[in-house]
């Protein structure tokens, strides 16, 4: 098998295209929740605290500049996004659960097999 053709079955299978939309789709969430944090949670927290603005708040020691502001709302993304995969993973678990307790019909194989077993065990 050449590199080629071994690169294509990699490239086409199921999981490694599930994970490459996974990734464009997290991309995509990660900008709304950064969105979110920036212009309604992260004003809001500086609202409360006195009217400033977090992100903007640094400590200089010396030539360093440290910015804590910045870094509380990388927290701050990091836990929504967070605590909204979890969400979704919950919801996932359970509607597959609900999916696992309905039993699925049997064939009509089967019932015609259960037939005839109910059958011979009578004579």
């Amino acid at each position: 098998m050449s590199f080629l053709s071994e690169f294509k079955a990699f490239a086409m299978r199921g999981n490694v295209i599930d994970l490459a939309v996974a990734v464009v789709i997290g991309a995509a969430f990660s900008k709304i929740v950064s969105s979110l944090v920036d212009g309604i949670i992260m004003p809001l927290i500086g609202l409360i605290l006195g009217g400033i603005n977090i992100t903007d708040k640094n400590i200089t020691l010396g030539h360093a500049v440290i910015k804590w502001g910045l870094f509380l709302q990388s927290v701050i993304d990091f836990t929504l996004i967070a605590f909204s995969i979890f969400i979704v993973i919950k919801l996932l678990s359970a509607l597959h659960k609900k999916e696992e307790a309905i039993p699925p019909k049997p064939s009509e194989e089967v019932v015609l097999l259960t037939q005839i077993r109910d059958l011979l065990q009578r004579k």
